[in-house]
């Protein structure tokens, strides 16, 4: 579900899944972007039913389209043409690996917003940054080293190792994977048409976006 406060992006600012020729997902960009790739015929609007259309027909489509809950359209001089929700790339069949920024958030992120020593979920106010191999020992900021934590646990831990503590790691930290990553840097909001091609991987709810230097020890 979105954060509490915080609006979905709608109308030429809607989130829109972008696949490479193998239907495999490669980044997601807003409408705006996605109708000038429709348009150029760099891209075909994918229907509910995964059927390719170039522009002229996903306009058509849309004038004749009956519409479902959760339909969006914008107004062009040739009338209302429906937001596309997934989009399927001409000449482009590659899958990127651009690395996910390393940050507060994105930690907290990949560790479900769950403190990887006791398992509790108490709210991002009272999670921090704990570094597995302590940073005053050499530890670096790292997908490797570093896990979310609640205050409690990081002021157990202290300066010492988890062995050294007592305490156990939920999870071995690991830099998330592109399909990981992508949901990662997905909007909160999530359409039915993006689920075959998102299906296992979960939303994750997204709280405010800090740098990896701003983490509390």
């Amino acid at each position: 579900m979105p954060k509490p406060g915080r609006a979905a992006k709608t109308g030429l600012a809607a989130p829109v899944l972008v696949l490479n020729r193998s239907f495999q997902p490669v980044r997601i960009t807003t409408a705006r972007h996605g109708f000038t790739l429709l348009y150029l015929g760099r891209a075909r609007a994918l229907d509910r039913a995964y059927e390719p259309h170039d522009f002229s027909q996903w306009a058509s489509l849309s004038s004749s389209h009956e519409v479902h809950d959760g339909d969006e359209f914008v107004g062009t001089p040739r009338g209302r043409i429906r937001v596309p929700r997934v989009l399927l790339l001409s000449g482009y069949n590659r899958v990127p690996h651009a690395p996910l920024r390393l940050s507060r958030r994105n930690i907290f992120l990949r560790d479900s917003f769950t403190c990887q020593y006791c398992g509790r979920r108490p709210g991002t106010r009272e999670l921090n940054l704990d570094h597995v191999m302590p940073r005053s020992r050499g530890g670096r900021s790292t997908w490797e080293n570093l896990v979310t934590s609640c205050r409690d646990c990081n002021l157990r831990k202290g300066w010492a190792t988890p062995d050294e503590a007592g305490m156990l790691l939920r999870s071995r930290p690991v830099r998330p994977g592109w399909s990981t990553a992508l949901v990662m840097a997905a909007p909160t909001r999530r359409y039915v048409e993006w689920e075959p091609f998102l299906a296992g991987i979960e939303t994750p709810v997204f709280p405010e976006d800090d740098d990896i230097e701003a983490a509390e020890e």
